[in-house]
């Protein structure tokens, strides 16, 4: 070995490859997506683009350790890296010799080892491609390569020129064994072998082994194929048969009768003629199938699908302002913005009533009615409701079908919505399209576009039925938690209505009239059986159930059904009356305590509003000082965004030491430790500045800050608050712990508005332009 290679130790960054391989001078592309190997790949960028690249021994390891890592690798150089959509990077390489991994300088946050580089001693190298015994295995494997190509026809001639060009035996093994498909362990055997004839023998045995395994194939190949000759002549002496018995009367033609049936039933149909073409076509191809063919069922179901299509069936529209308004107003309590917009909808149908308007997209956290609120529209307009739930929808084809020639295929579900509608007219609901996922088959949102789009889904064309489908008619509604995981195309074509959450007032009343009865007729009971209090339905919203809407609010009104039934049944009480005595004894113990918010003025914390999928909510903010050395902790599962708002209080506060009478140098002496509760639910957002800021000064000056006052706001490095989101579900979640103080941005002073005048009249919004107005109504002088 020594002879054949010159060393050099180096040390470089590691990358370590799955089912993949390289050898010296090969050039090949690989995309990484593990972090240790991004990290591993950039620190080669900034050095000189040189990495070492080793195989490790279980590819299906995703975290692999030392032990787990083969000694022997390639060095390549990086050419090329591209950035790709989902995070991962694509490296070109090109390898350059071969390394021996010698030991380990790092394992985080990536692998860099001390190698030695193997480098093939040209003159050495030169000497030997005249040996005797070298160019006899070179001849051997040459013959065998050729055997190679012979038995695999998808092998290219090209590999022999290319093989005859190289004089070099190293070289020459190493680009003949990269044409083989070996498993991974004989690649590292191959790579780990130093010796050329020793190399070269190893793969002789190699391609020796393979060939055995091609001749068996290739035996197994020749047999299946004539056992396929001999079905087909089979299938032509059955048509044969079939023939003779219907020339002797034996037996009928179904499909001749199924054809005709079809085709005059495709003739009824209210289609453009084109699409009757294609339908007629179809149908006539069974008249020429023969019997037991598998491609009858894919036609009959194919045509049975098309005909169950409600074709030219619409529902005729009852546009009636005021009884629309009545059903909205007995189905739902409050709304009124989107009981406005829906009935401006309706009126100007009834002035147009081919009117192609935008989609509405109902936003709002879980249990505010978004639902609801669409049965009630097709209700009042006297149209079928049909929905589709979107949740977790990965593949494209459910939306567009699949082609009808594939096993197992069928129409996508917007096809299947509309047969089960009955009507070509009817009020669809694309229930959570928020939550549309895409993966490697396809980008559903993509195909949702063409559906949402008034202008081209008069003719949406299902890849199962081929021929266009007309959907302008379709009164299509969506709903989403939130707006900021729909693609922004998709988003274009919708009006968003948002649905903020009730009020403690609003859901009382929502409970009393709606919940409360629908829930005594759906648990069997009578209105005279079971009463429930009004101060329990106060118990149940402020102590059970603190949401934005009533979904939880209705599950507890059900557990008191559940348990009054319960009682009936078994003879204990013939009618049942929930009070503040008993109402334990049904809900079990308030699970929502107002002690669970710290109401007395602390040092180092400070109520936050927050804004979430499911509504507002409050964050109290903790912050301790101690002793260190400027070190910054943040913790409670913070996003880079809640992160940088820190970062910017922190610094604010550190340049403005003198103005607030703090020690200049705390951040030298004093660690500082920013710690949002609930540690396990992520969290994020631009609207915590204000609120952090305020919790270090407290930490850092001792004053405590009040807690009947809750903040919302960013804060800038020179001390500037600005405009947040959500101010109106913010402002509700601080009503419903009973804070009647807020502290907003001067630019959310036009927001107030959104908030129901209820809640206005009860709380005091105190809206700020520094962070200086913050401290002074905050921090307790």
């Amino acid at each position: 070995m020594n002879r054949l290679y010159t060393k050099s130790k180096v040390q470089l960054p590691m990358v370590t490859l799955r089912g993949i391989w390289i050898y010296p001078h090969m050039v090949m592309h690989f995309d990484v997506g593990r972090e240790k190997s991004k990290q591993a790949v950039e620190a080669a960028i900034l050095q000189d683009s040189r990495i070492f690249l080793v195989a490790q021994k279980d590819p299906y390891d995703e975290m692999p350790e030392s032990k787990d890592i083969y000694d022997m690798g390639v060095v390549a150089i990086i050419k090329q890296t591209i950035k790709l959509p989902n995070g991962n990077i694509r490296v070109l390489v090109e390898g350059e010799c071969r390394a021996r991994r010698l030991e380990y300088t790092q394992e985080s946050p990536f692998f860099e080892a001390i190698i030695e580089e193997l480098w093939p001693n040209q003159e050495v190298t030169d000497l030997l491609a005249d040996n005797i015994e070298i160019s006899a295995i070179k001849r051997i494997c040459m013959d065998d390569i050729n055997k190679y190509i012979d038995a695999k026809p998808d092998m290219p001639n090209e590999i022999i020129y290319n093989l005859m060009e190289i004089d070099d035996p190293g070289r020459f093994a190493d680009l003949l064994v990269s044409y083989l498909i070996l498993d991974l362990p004989l690649y590292q055997e191959i790579l780990e072998e130093l010796d050329y004839y020793q190399r070269l023998i190893k793969i002789h045995e190699i391609l020796t082994a393979e060939l055995e395994i091609l001749q068996v194939e290739n035996e197994i190949n020749s047999m299946v194929r004539q056992n396929i000759n001999q079905n087909q002549k089979e299938y032509y002496l059955k048509e044969q048969l079939h023939v003779i018995r219907s020339e002797l009367g034996e037996s009928g033609l179904d499909t001749d009768e199924d054809s005709d049936e079809y085709i005059q039933k495709i003739e009824t149909l209210p289609i453009d003629e084109k699409s009757k073409e294609h339908l007629t076509k179809e149908a006539k191809r069974l008249k020429f199938l023969g019997m037991g063919s598998p491609e009858i069922n894919v036609i009959r179901s194919y045509l049975d699908t098309v005909l169950s299509l409600p074709w030219g069936q619409y529902t005729k529209d009852r546009i009636d302002i005021e009884y629309s308004r009545q059903v909205l107003n007995k189905d739902h309590y409050g709304l009124k913005d989107v009981k406005e917009r829906v009935l401006e909808f309706i009126s100007v149908r009834k002035l147009k009533e081919d009117m192609r308007g935008s989609i509405l997209c109902l936003v709002g956290p879980p249990g505010v009615g978004k639902t609801s609120i669409v049965k009630s529209v097709a209700e009042s307009m006297n149209r079928k409701y049909v929905s589709m739930r979107l949740g977790g929808m990965g593949d494209e084809s459910e939306i567009r079908g699949h082609r009808k020639t594939y096993i197992g295929a069928m129409p996508g579900r917007i096809v299947n919505s509309m047969v089960q509608a009955e009507a070509m007219n009817p009020v669809m609901l694309l229930d959570e399209i928020d939550k549309v996922s895409a993966d490697y088959r396809a980008d559903p949102a993509s195909a949702l576009l063409e559906v949402l789009d008034p202008n081209q889904n008069d003719q949406f064309t299902d890849r199962y039925l081929e021929i266009p489908l007309d959907l302008s008619q379709v009164m299509f509604v969506t709903t989403a938690n939130t707006t900021s995981s729909i693609p922004r195309a998709l988003l274009d074509r919708m009006e968003v209505i948002s649905i903020s959450g009730y009020t403690a007032e609003e859901k009382f009343h929502i409970a009393k009239n709606h919940l409360i009865p629908k829930q005594r007729q759906e648990h069997g009971l009578k209105n005279t059986q079971l009463s429930i209090s009004d101060a329990v339905i106060e118990k149940i919203i402020n102590n059970y159930t603190r949401e934005a809407g009533v979904r939880n609010l209705e599950r507890e009104v059900a557990k008191i059904c559940r348990k009054s039934a319960m009682l009936i049944v078994e003879g204990k009480a013939e009618k049942v009356s929930v009070s503040v005595k008993n109402y334990r004894d049904f809900l079990g113990n308030e699970k929502v305590m107002d002690d669970d918010i710290i109401t007395k003025a602390q040092v180092g914390v400070v109520t936050g509003l927050a804004w979430t999928e499911v509504g507002g909510e409050l964050l109290q903010i903790e912050t301790n000082i101690m002793k260190g050395k400027g070190k910054v902790q943040l913790t409670g599962s913070l996003g880079d965004v809640m992160k940088e708002s820190a970062l910017a209080a922190i610094y604010y506060i550190r340049a403005n030491s003198e103005k607030y009478k703090i020690s200049e140098d705390f951040y030298e002496k004093f660690d500082v430790h920013v710690h949002v509760p609930e540690g396990a639910t992520p969290k994020d957002g631009p609207s915590a500045g204000i609120t952090i800021a305020t919790a270090i000064l407290s930490a850092l000056s001792k004053k405590k800050v009040r807690q009947d006052i809750a903040m919302t706001g960013e804060v800038t490095l020179t001390g500037r608050v600005l405009a947040i989101g959500g101010l109106k579900e913010k402002a509700l979640a601080a009503n419903r712990y009973g804070i009647k103080e807020v502290i907003i941005p001067k630019g959310n002073e036009k927001d107030i508005e959104d908030i129901p005048a209820s809640i206005r009249k009860e709380m005091v919004f105190h809206s700020v332009s520094t962070v200086d107005e913050v401290f002074k109504l905050a921090i307790e002088k």
